[in-house]
């Protein structure tokens, strides 16, 4: 059992790969315990869907900046433990226009520009201030909130998370071709690592858990077992 270390965040940090259940485990969680689920990935989506519908250089530092300036985004609690959070961006509701591979691939690249950081980094802070929150993304242990009592890192071999993450999609009735979408997965693992601002990777004190054998259920489990509120 962990309970709160003194100056520490009421804060449970979910970070991991893409495709390794960090969502649905998330909320979970969240659900468990009473707290709000932050899904810092709907974030990066969301700004990465304005910035292509805006039709956005991404080099275009100042072009960005403007861009990022103007935004208005809000993070709606999912209705059901088994839904996804509603993303409005704009008074406009895009939680199903950013579930998209495409998406995903956007949501890497944007999260790589010093300024997208910056701005989301900021609004996850303000958001945690209040405490009682699960957050879940790529560096939310290690950058956003290095003061969280509970860090969590979640893995799974590529395979696996792509036979998962097909599995969503045909389930949302879509087609999917495996090789391409485990090229995806491992492209993005790549991106994620190697890039400069933000790199995915695991907080010192973060407890890993692999969930490559374990049910969805054993995971929010084992992880449970480790919060004391």
């Amino acid at each position: 059992m962990h309970s709160m270390k003194n100056n520490t965040q009421k804060v449970v940090t979910i970070d991991g790969p893409s495709g390794v259940g960090k969502s649905t485990i998330s909320r979970r969680v969240a659900a468990s315990l009473s707290f709000t689920y932050l899904d810092t990935g709907a974030m990066y989506r969301a700004v990465g869907y304005k910035l292509q519908k805006s039709n956005v250089d991404l080099a275009d530092e100042s072009a960005v900046q403007h861009c990022l300036d103007m935004i208005s985004l809000q993070l709606l609690p999912a209705a059901t433990e088994n839904d996804e959070v509603s993303v409005i961006l704009d008074e406009e509701d895009i939680s199903l226009a950013i579930r998209s591979p495409e998406m995903s691939m956007m949501a890497s690249k944007v999260s790589a520009i010093p300024a997208v950081r910056e701005k989301l980094t900021l609004m996850q802070q303000q958001i945690g201030e209040k405490g009682s929150i699960v957050a879940e993304g790529r560096d939310t242990g290690t950058v956003v909130f290095p003061a969280a009592s509970w860090k969590f890192y979640l893995d799974a071999d590529p395979k696996e998370r792509m036979r998962r993450r097909a599995a969503q999609l045909r389930l949302a009735g879509k087609e999917v071709d495996e090789d391409e979408l485990l090229q995806m997965i491992i492209q993005r693992d790549h991106d994620d690592q190697s890039r400069t601002i933000a790199p995915l990777c695991k907080a010192d004190d973060a407890v890993t858990v692999d969930t490559s054998r374990l049910t969805i259920d054993e995971v929010v489990q084992v992880m449970l077992g480790r919060i004391e509120v």
